[in-house]
Parts: C-alpha cells; sequence; structure tokens
C-alpha cells in the first residue's frame, strides 16, 4: 500500500514538472516576441499537445509543448457531425467577464425599471448605424433590455468625436447629453476625467472593429445594428 501510494505521488510530482516545463516554455516565447498582452492562464485542450493561452483581454492563442509554435485562429471539435467553436466559447465567456467588469458607473445607461438583461453597446456618436439604434432604446426598453453605452470613437481618441463624447460623460445628465449627440445637436463642452480613452482601448482590445459593436450579457458579440426586436431576442438568449 505505502508502495502505491509513493508511486502514485512521484507520478503527480512528474506531472506537475511537466506542467511547469510546459508553461514556462511557452511564456518564454511570448516574451521573446515582446508580446502586447499579458497573459492570464495558460491550460491544456482536447488536442493533445496543443495548449491553451488565455489573454487579459479574452482573446485566446494556442501553443505547442516547447513554445516553438504559436495558433492564431479557431479550435472546432465536431461530434457526429456536429461542429462547436471551443475557442469562440472560451473568448466569449473571458471577454463577458472583462465586458461586465465596466464599472456601471463609467457607462451611459439606459435601463428599464425591471431588465431581463443587459447589452453593452461601443458606440460612436458620429455613426449612423449607432444613431439609427438609439433611436430604438424605448422600444429595447420596453422589451425589457438595459442598454449599457461605452464609448468607441472611431476616428480616435484625439478626435472632435471623442472630444464631444468626453463632454457626453462628463455631463450632469449624460443620458441627454447622448440623445442629443445622437440626433446630431450640439452637446455643451465639459471636460472633466472620463474613461473614453480607456474604454476606446478596451474595445481594441476586445476586437471592436466598428460600431456598434454589441456584447449581450454572456459576452457573445453582435457587430452591426440589430432592429430592436431581433436584438431583444437575441439579448434574452444570451444572458
Amino acid at each position: 500500500m505505502r508502495l502505491k501510494h509513493l508511486t502514485a505521488g512521484l507520478l503527480a510530482l512528474c506531472a506537475t514538472q511537466v506542467w511547469a516545463d510546459v508553461e514556462q516554455s511557452i511564456r518564454q516565447s511570448l516574451d521573446k516576441l515582446n508580446f502586447p498582452m499579458a497573459v492570464s492562464a495558460i491550460s491544456e485542450t482536447p488536442v493533445n499537445g496543443l495548449y491553451q493561452i488565455q489573454l487579459d483581454n479574452g482573446r485566446v492563442l494556442y501553443g505547442s509543448a516547447d513554445g516553438k509554435y504559436l495558433v492564431q485562429g479557431a479550435l472546432i471539435a465536431v461530434n457526429d457531425g456536429q461542429p462547436r467553436n471551443l475557442t469562440a466559447e472560451v473568448e466569449a465567456k473571458a471577454i463577458g467577464e472583462v465586458i461586465n467588469g465596466i464599472p456601471r458607473e463609467d457607462l451611459v445607461i439606459f435601463a428599464p425599471e425591471q431588465p431581463k438583461t443587459h447589452i453593452t453597446v461601443f458606440t460612436d456618436v458620429d455613426c449612423g448605424y449607432c444613431r439609427k439604434l438609439h433611436e430604438e432604446i424605448g422600444d429595447l426598453n420596453e422589451l425589457g433590455i438595459e442598454v449599457r453605452y461605452a464609448a468607441f470613437p472611431r476616428a480616435g481618441v484625439d478626435s472632435k468625436t471623442a472630444e464631444v463624447m468626453g463632454s457626453i460623460w462628463c455631463a450632469d445628465d449624460r443620458q441627454a447629453a447622448m440623445t442629443r449627440a445622437k440626433q446630431g445637436k450640439s452637446v455643451t463642452p465639459v471636460t472633466c476625467e472620463n474613461p473614453v480613452a480607456e474604454q476606446y482601448q478596451l474595445g481594441a482590445q476586445v476586437g471592436v472593429q466598428g460600431t456598434p459593436a454589441i456584447f449581450m450579457a454572456n459576452g457573445t458579440l453582435v457587430p452591426g445594428y440589430k432592429p430592436a426586436q431581433a436584438l431583444a431576442q437575441e439579448a434574452i438568449a444570451n444572458q
């Protein structure tokens, strides 16, 4: 019995050392590349010898045990002819945690009294489809959807749009200022410490390439405008 316990202990110790070597090799490879995003976790995948590299922004890479090969792309599991995007599932969960971690006080929120779920929209006040979506804010609220706006001025943080969005976030009534801007009306210039630049950077990190970029509560991304009824159904299905 003691021999059995000793053998099991040695095997566990060996496995721990092997895993430590794998993690060290992968991290060293990324360090040599001056990889711009920090690694939050490294774990095994269903594919022998392939390891999942979870980045701080929620995105995923894959690497070989020796760290000599890195792969960017979707890992698809095929069971009985049914494809399942494992990469998308992992990324959505992690990105959802990042997006849902934005403090409420840093967002412009339009909420019903009893929301069924929420969406986070990276928006640009000069974007045509962002304005169209905002016209349906009332409909979304009536359907039980809380809309949380984050800033993503497409022209960059030094643009006139970013300046206007900064004034919105600094306004006494952010909702009214957002609505004025989305209607093409002027917004009173105000300056204060605001999260516009930080949210723009976060949006870029999680894969926002255009606006509106709509994230469901579970982290699933809907790129672009959808009518209120369809968007509400998708939001409820992806809580």
